[in-house]
């Protein structure tokens, strides 16, 4: 069953890679329940099927980085990146498109919460293997309020221009 507008996400664990020590936060891959991220929280959240790959580095991530703060003038309290990588990955990936305090690049690596969302896309086929499906959606304290799930091999529905207006 796929998530629809109205739904409370479910819980699940994302995992972030941390650069900067602090008390609450190790260096390195920290893991956060989902419930406890979304509490209270406007968040608007996008997936893409991989980290790094083109039409992810060079249209959908930077687009969000680009629109940071018109986000936060909406009321949107984070931004999230979710990918079927690990959080070294993510990490790495978010380092190379300069996402710090902007986005949040979360790690799904084992596609659990992509399951759980009914958003996952099966890439054996291509060599990639199970993958998430590119979309976004914006939370309020966990309720979807929107959610644009592109078709495949589109990118028409899920960027920051259209998130904005829904916001």
């Amino acid at each position: 069953m796929t998530i629809k507008v109205g739904d409370r996400v479910p819980d699940g664990t994302l995992t972030e890679f941390i650069e900067t020590e602090t008390e609450a936060c190790a260096l390195g891959p920290n893991n956060f329940q989902v419930a406890d991220l979304v509490k209270g929280k406007k968040i608007v959240v996008f997936a893409v099927p991989g980290a790094f790959t083109p039409t992810c580095s060079n249209k959908h991530l930077p687009g969000f980085i680009q629109n940071a703060d018109a986000f936060k003038g909406k009321g949107v309290d984070e931004i999230w990146c979710v990918s079927v990588n690990d959080a070294f990955v993510m990490g790495a990936w978010g380092r190379d498109q300069k996402t710090d305090g902007k986005v949040r690049m979360l790690a799904d690596g084992s596609a659990t919460w992509t399951k759980a969302l009914g958003l996952e896309l099966d890439l054996d086929a291509r060599g990639m293997g199970m993958r998430s499906k590119r979309y976004a959606m914006v939370l309020d304290d966990g309720v979807v309020k929107a959610l644009n799930v592109e078709a495949p091999g589109k990118f028409e529905v899920s960027d920051a221009a259209t998130m904005l207006a829904q916001c």
